[in-house]
C-alpha cells in the first residue's frame, strides 16, 4: 500500500480508533486492510449521497420552477411557507429559502447531528442555486395537473434528498423537536403545521388556490413515501407453531426465502401452560403473503401468525433466490 493511501486511511478511518498510547504509524496489515474495507464503503455510500441529493435538487426545482410558482401554488411545511412568503412580499424564491430555512438547519444540529445539518444546509444551497441560474421551462397552466405533477416532482425531490440523508424541508425537523418538547407525535405536529399554512393560504390568496395546494401536498406526501419506502412493500412475518421445523422447510424449498428463528415459549391456558417453541420470523413482499398463508394452513391451520409492515429492508435474502432444479 502506498504512503498516500496508508495516511488517507489512518487519518479518515483508524484515526478515530486509535487509543492514546497507540503510535498513529503502528498499525498491523489486518487493521489497514480493514480500514481500507471502511473506507471504500464510506466512499461508495459518500457518492451515492451526492448523486441522490442532485437527483432530488433537480426534481424539487422543476417542479417548483415549471408548475408551482408560475400557477401561484404552494406546498406544505417550509417550501410552502416559503412559497406563500414569495406570493406577499414578491421576493424571489431563492432568497427567502435560505432565510426562512436557516433556524430549522440550527435546530437539526442539535436535534439530530451536526453531518444531518451540514448536508442539510448543502442540499438547501444546492436547490437555491439551482433556482437562481437554472431557468425551467412552464409545463402547463391547467390547475389539476400542476397541482398533481407539481407535488409529485417536488415530493420526489424531497424523498430523494432524504435518501442522501439531508432535508430540503425542515418540518421533520420542527416535528421531531416540538414532540420530544410537548408529548405530541410528530404526525400531529405536521397536521398542524399544515393546517396553519393552508388557512392563511386561503385568507391571503384565494380558498381555490388553498384547496389546490392541498392536492399538491397530498401528492407531494405521498410520492416522498414512495420513495422513501421503497417500491416493493415489505411484510414482516412471525409465526408460531408446533410444526415449525416443516414450515421453516417450506419456506427454504417452495418460497426461496431466507428466515430467522428464535428459541422462545408458547403460552396458553388459564393455567399458564408453556412449552418450547421455535419462533420463525421472514419478510417478504406483499404479494406471496396470500402464498405464505395458504402453505402455512395446509401445515399447520391452528399457527399463530402475526403480520406487520416493513418501512424497508437491506441485506439478508430479501430477493427471491432462484430454487433448485
Amino acid at each position: 500500500m502506498n504512503p498516500f493511501m496508508h495516511q488517507v486511511i489512518v487519518q479518515t478511518v483508524l484515526r478515530h480508533k486509535k487509543k492514546p498510547e497507540t503510535p498513529s504509524a503502528d498499525y498491523s496489515s489486518f487493521r489497514m486492510a480493514k480500514g481500507f474495507r471502511e473506507l471504500r464503503i464510506l466512499t461508495r455510500r459518500l457518492l451515492k449521497d451526492i448523486i441522490l441529493i442532485s437527483l432530488g435538487i433537480g426534481c424539487a426545482a422543476f417542479g417548483l420552477e415549471s408548475f408551482l410558482l408560475p400557477n401561484q401554488f404552494i406546498d406544505g411545511g417550509v417550501t410552502g411557507i416559503s412559497l406563500l412568503a414569495a406570493e406577499v412580499t414578491r421576493l424571489p424564491l431563492f432568497i427567502l429559502l435560505p432565510v426562512i430555512n436557516i433556524p430549522f438547519v440550527l435546530l437539526a444540529y442539535h436535534v439530530i447531528s451536526r453531518q444531518f445539518a451540514i448536508r442539510t444546509a448543502i442540499a438547501i444551497t444546492g436547490l437555491v442555486v439551482c433556482i437562481a441560474f437554472v431557468h425551467f421551462p412552464e409545463v402547463t397552466h391547467d390547475r389539476l395537473l400542476v397541482a398533481v405533477f407539481g407535488g409529485f416532482f417536488l415530493g420526489a425531490g424531497i424523498g430523494l434528498c432524504m435518501r442522501g440523508g439531508a432535508v430540503i424541508d425542515g418540518t421533520e425537523v420542527l416535528a421531531i423537536f416540538l414532540s420530544r418538547k410537548f408529548s405530541l407525535t410528530v404526525g400531529d405536529v405536521i397536521i398542524a403545521v399544515n393546517v396553519l399554512i393552508f388557512s392563511i393560504a386561503a385568507w391571503v390568496l384565494s380558498v381555490e388556490a388553498a384547496l389546490y395546494s392541498m392536492i399538491t401536498y397530498l401528492v407531494a406526501s405521498k410520492m416522498l413515501d414512495f420513495i422513501i419506502e421503497g417500491i416493493e412493500e415489505y411484510i414482516g412475518v412471525t409465526i408460531i407453531s408446533g410444526q415449525s421445523q416443516q414450515i421453516s422447510e417450506m419456506i427454504k424449498s417452495q418460497l426461496g426465502r431466507g428466515l430467522t428463528v428464535y428459541r422462545g415459549k408458547r403460552g396458553y391456558g388459564r393455567h399458564g401452560d408453556t412449552r418450547d417453541a421455535d419462533i420463525i420470523y421472514i419478510v417478504i413482499t406483499r404479494l406471496e403473503l396470500h402464498r405464505l398463508q395458504t402453505e402455512i394452513e395446509k401445515i399447520d391451520a391452528d399457527a399463530f401468525v402475526v403480520m406487520s409492515p416493513v418501512k424497508d429492508t437491506k441485506g439478508g435474502m430479501i430477493k427471491k433466490r432462484p430454487l433448485a432444479q
